[in-house]
């Protein structure tokens, strides 16, 4: 094992407290849990030595792509492209690629009606720098079948407990093992050459991000960002994502935000949406469990409203820090969530995206106080 991969999982519970966010996914929960350090390992990168430089990581797309073509997408926002899984199977067709992903993907699919916890395991590639740290730190955790107490020494132990917070029994184990066989076939046989075939077409438009982001506005959202433990990290564009990113918040200089990755360089700005409902989702989660009462957590009031509340809140922190881009967010996010914008469009976001008055005016009351004085 490598020493930037022991520095990277370093220890659980012990060096770095940090917080996943899981927007919109799986009903809106936040997941809080003690994490290792996020990767600051790039793919393809621009600006490297600017504040939230954008990049791309293979290994992250690779991930998300597997959980995209074996996980039901129900959600409001969905969990990935829409149309993302037939798009791809239409690829597989057209290069006359079948891989152990598209022959085990009804096995994989039937364990997330079991364990709806699985949706988290999403988050785990944003903290490897790439695949084969992947397939490694999962053969270690595999091996030790789960259990610290099996491990090695202090490296693999961390290694170990990271994984089983998210693969805790013995069929989580087995989907895991036959998960990360089926995608390294998959990354074999078909997708790390569709991923660099991407990355080539979509060159362009990860410049557009990268300017419009750093020239314009980044800027704007920085005296947020460092007042929210997010003074820096990585922007992420993923293939699989449209308006539900993937945050992981670990203090103020290690954080990673993975986007939607524009198809063109026009919808270069639909990055920066997704960003601004990300970087209000710790804040729009926290008004949430303020404001609702134990029985309505007990009915799954919080988490759906959690899921709304963080739309509504990227809105509202647009309008304090670039509020030209208020109704270009609203469209987006009433498009991701298959509504036709017209008419009044901040009307239509409220209608689709419903929280309570006392969770909006939680989260502007909070803006409020994080933006005082600018």
């Amino acid at each position: 094992m490598t020493g930037t991969m022991i520095r990277r999982l370093r220890a659980i519970g012990a060096t770095i407290a940090g917080t996943v966010v899981l927007g919109a996914c799986g009903g809106g929960t936040q997941q809080a849990q003690t994490a290792p350090e996020p990767s600051n390992s790039a793919g393809v990168a621009t600006t490297t030595n600017a504040p939230w430089p954008v990049k791309t990581r293979e290994h992250l797309d690779l991930w998300l792509h597997g959980f995209a073509m074996v996980q039901a997408d129900t959600t409001r926002v969905p969990f990935f492209r829409r149309g993302y899984r037939d798009m791809l199977v239409v690829e597989h067709n057209r290069r006359g690629v079948t891989t152990l992903l598209d022959q085990n993907r009804d096995r994989l699919a039937a364990r997330f009606a079991l364990n709806r916890n699985l949706v988290g395991a999403q988050f785990a590639a944003l903290y490897f720098g790439s695949w084969d740290e992947m397939q490694r730190a999962i053969a270690i955790f595999l091996q030790a079948q789960g259990d610290p107490g099996r491990a090695r020494d202090q490296q693999q132990q961390q290694i170990i407990a990271f994984l089983a917070s998210s693969f805790n029994s013995p069929a989580d184990r087995d989907w895991l093992d036959l998960f990360s066989r089926s995608l390294a076939d998959e990354y074999t046989r078909f997708y790390h050459e569709y991923w660099l075939q991407q990355q080539r077409s979509r060159a362009a438009s990860l410049a557009a991000v990268d300017s419009v982001w750093q020239r314009v506005q980044r800027p704007r959202f920085q005296t947020y960002l460092s007042r929210t433990q997010q003074e820096t990290g990585d922007l992420l564009l993923s293939l699989p994502l449209d308006g539900e990113g993937r945050t992981v918040s670990a203090g103020k200089r290690a954080n990673a935000i993975a986007v939607e990755f524009p198809d063109t360089p026009q919808q270069a700005i639909e990055a920066v949406y997704v960003f601004a409902h990300e970087a209000i989702g710790a804040v729009a989660g926290q008004a949430v469990v303020d404001n609702v009462t134990p029985a309505e957590r007990r009915e799954g009031i919080a988490d759906r409203m959690t899921s709304a509340a963080a739309v509504r809140g990227g809105a509202l922190l647009l309008q304090r820090v670039a509020p030209d881009l208020v109704d270009g967010y609203s469209r987006f996010y009433l498009r991701s969530a298959g509504v036709t914008p017209s008419g009044d469009v901040a009307g239509q976001l409220a209608a689709t995206f419903p929280v309570t008055t006392a969770v909006r005016d939680a989260i502007g009351r909070q803006l409020d106080t994080i933006l005082g004085g600018i």
